[in-house]
């Protein structure tokens, strides 16, 4: 008799979770299934279809434990949608007139899989949705357990994605140097901008951990280097408004009397503005596999900082990115903490032929179970009105309204 197989694969951008949860998997399943056969497709859904795949060995299990100290993935990433036959056409993945969906379960059932753990955003689980709707209705024998990362913490009804907590503590560490930059010059403008799409929870997040981690130093009085020049003077988030008038009136009473001004930014926010300033102007805005704006092309951080420099008679400004620093961390504690619980239940959850997503379900009490694929979406946007963030924003002492 032949043994059963486990497969995972992670895709999508990098977060600081993937290696720690595949070392997890392969953790949970050698204690508890050790007659399992472990296999892992190289980067993500296009290893699946190319036939690409890691044997996990005697070795590699023993050694599984180390991953928890790592960041990005140990078996690779990629961005691909099986519902998109076109683009995998076009990057060679298919052939002309397949169905990825059916090459791809067809490779599932070829190498003798009866367990797939996906682990990656709302794109990779809506992604292994589809696969486990087509699997199901063509009499494929096949669970899909998925497990949520996705730095931006925007994955509807899960509470808390894995890997957001640590990109939060990254971010800071990474602004908490960068900072240090407003004593380079007078009159100094630096934006900050963050990971998010749609949503500004991370940006919101690693602002309240940069608040922690300032403000925790020690200073001596009288020189530059002091809590002022760790301040957070404005931060913007796609679930916020702002009037630019006012809000260059404010920072340019900041900077006539500090010196230097600093900005939070979302990667996503005044997104949709800039996008439709572009497309008027004729240009062509990129799109992904998925059809989402590839967001690296708009930059953002740079519109801002052209804004607002000279609004505020900026004599320098600079624009810094902590999003590949920070979704390539290895796993905080708390991350870990919930990789744990999240792997135990998804390995659980495939031992008994549930497919779902595990996660703490917002719609259920925030309790930790297996959520069904099709309840599984992206665009949850950050709950502006959670005390913590009206904290950091009287901290700030800026005005805004939420977006409708």
């Amino acid at each position: 008799m032949a043994k059963k197989k486990v497969a995972m694969l992670t895709a999508g951008g990098l977060a600081p979770c993937l290696s720690s949860a595949v070392g997890g998997l392969i953790e949970r399943y050698t204690d508890i299934a050790p007659d399992y056969e472990l296999v892992a497709y190289r980067s993500g859904y296009q290893g699946l279809l190319l036939a690409d795949r890691i044997e996990i060995t005697k070795e590699m299990r023993e050694k599984a434990h180390l991953l928890h100290r790592h960041g990005g993935s140990p078996i690779g990433n990629s961005r691909v949608k099986l519902t998109n036959a076109a683009d995998c056409v076009k990057r060679g993945l298919v052939k002309e007139g397949d169905n990825p969906l059916r090459v791809a379960a067809d490779r599932l059932a070829a190498d003798g899989i009866s367990i797939l753990h996906t682990i990656g955003g709302d794109d990779t689980n809506t992604t292994a949705a589809d696969l486990a709707a087509y699997l199901g209705a063509n009499g494929y024998d096949l669970t899909v357990v998925g497990l949520p990362k996705t730095v931006d913490n925007d994955v509807v009804p899960i509470r808390q994605t894995l890997g957001a907590w640590t990109a939060a503590e990254y971010g800071a560490r990474f602004f908490d140097h960068v900072s240090n930059e407003q004593s380079a010059a007078p009159r100094t403008l630096v934006v900050h901008e963050v990971m998010g799409r749609h949503c500004g929870w991370l940006t919101a997040a690693t602002a309240r951990a940069y608040m922690q981690l300032s403000g925790g130093k020690d200073y001596v009085d009288g020189f530059m280097m002091n809590e002022q020049l760790k301040n957070i003077d404005g931060l913007y988030l796609p679930e916020m408004k702002f009037d630019l008038e006012s809000e260059a009136a404010r920072l340019r009473a900041i900077m006539d009397r500090a010196g230097f001004v600093t900005l939070f930014v979302s990667e996503g926010a005044c997104l949709d503005a800039i996008v439709a300033e572009r497309e008027a102007a004729g240009d062509t805005v990129k799109r992904d596999a998925f059809g989402h704006v590839k967001i690296d092309t708009i930059n953002v951080g740079n519109w801002f900082s052209k804004q607002f420099a000279a609004l505020l008679g900026a004599e320098r400004s600079m624009v810094q990115k902590s999003g590949y620093y920070a979704r390539s961390a290895p796993a905080n504690g708390d991350d870990l903490r919930l990789i744990q619980s999240m792997v135990d239940l998804a390995v659980e959850s495939a031992l008994n032929k549930i497919s779902g997503v595990t996660g703490h379900d917002e719609d259920q009490g925030g309790r930790l179970r297996t959520i069904e694929f099709p309840r599984i979406k992206g665009g949850k946007h950050f709950d502006t009105s959670v005390k913590w963030f009206g904290e950091v924003m009287d901290t700030i002492g800026q005005k805004w309204q939420a977006t409708d």
